[in-house]
């Protein structure tokens, strides 16, 4: 597979849904036969990249390949992936909607069947640290857990997939739900699932929709 391809597109991508503006955020493949991570350069253009751009580091973090310095994250994505062997995308954005909930240090439970299904349980916000460092990658692998995605205190949100169309398709629903959240609170006070309800619909969404029939 061309992942070096896969991030421009994904880089894109991000920016096309407003996942993002100018240079922030980063993007992530892991190859999960070799175990290679290509990631993102620091402070470019998503729409002036090209493959050369792109980095890869070996999956303890050192440069294999290229001649840009790499995501000043690339230490939180490197830690996901050996905190978490199923996932080989990370998507860290800054979106409007979610990063209001990062700013308040407030996490968005499970109020709709959506976020009941692509996640299971509330989005945590981790704790506060310097962009860059080893203390915000640990941050947010302990606020990420085993869920598909968390809040970056005053910084924004981080996603992850099996795949990059999983992440996209997680860093939409966060967004659109948190937008949802976000109005329904400036109402009243939004009604929070019942734990058994939440984990029915993450079992159906992970193991039963879209199956075919035995």
């Amino acid at each position: 597979m061309d992942f070096k391809q896969m991030i421009l597109e994904a880089g894109i991508e991000m920016q096309a849904k407003n996942l993002t503006i100018e240079t922030w955020g980063n993007i992530s493949i892991r190859d999960p036969e070799s175990g290679l991570i290509y990631i993102t350069p620091s402070g470019m253009p998503y729409d002036k990249l090209n493959e050369d751009d792109i980095v890869v580091l070996n999956p303890d973090g050192t440069i294999h390949e290229g001649k840009r310095t790499p995501s000043v994250e690339s230490g939180l994505h490197t830690l996901i992936y050996q905190n978490r062997t199923e996932i080989n995308a990370v998507l860290h954005t800054h979106p409007v909607d979610s990063s209001i909930f990062g700013m308040l240090r407030k996490p968005i439970p499970m109020v709709s069947d959506e976020l009941a299904q692509a996640f299971g349980e509330e989005i945590k916000v981790a704790d506060y640290a310097l962009p860059g460092s080893k203390e915000l990658a640990e941050n947010a692998v302990r606020a990420l857990g085993t869920n598909m995605a968390c809040l970056l205190a005053n910084h924004g949100a981080l996603c992850v997939g099996r795949n990059m169309q999983e992440c996209f398709k997680t860093a939409s629903v966060l967004e659109s739900q948190a937008r949802i959240y976000y109005k329904a609170l400036c109402i009243g006070t939004p009604v929070v699932l019942k734990e058994d309800d939440v984990a029915y619909m993450r079992d159906f969404a992970l193991n039963k929709y879209g199956k075919t029939n035995q």
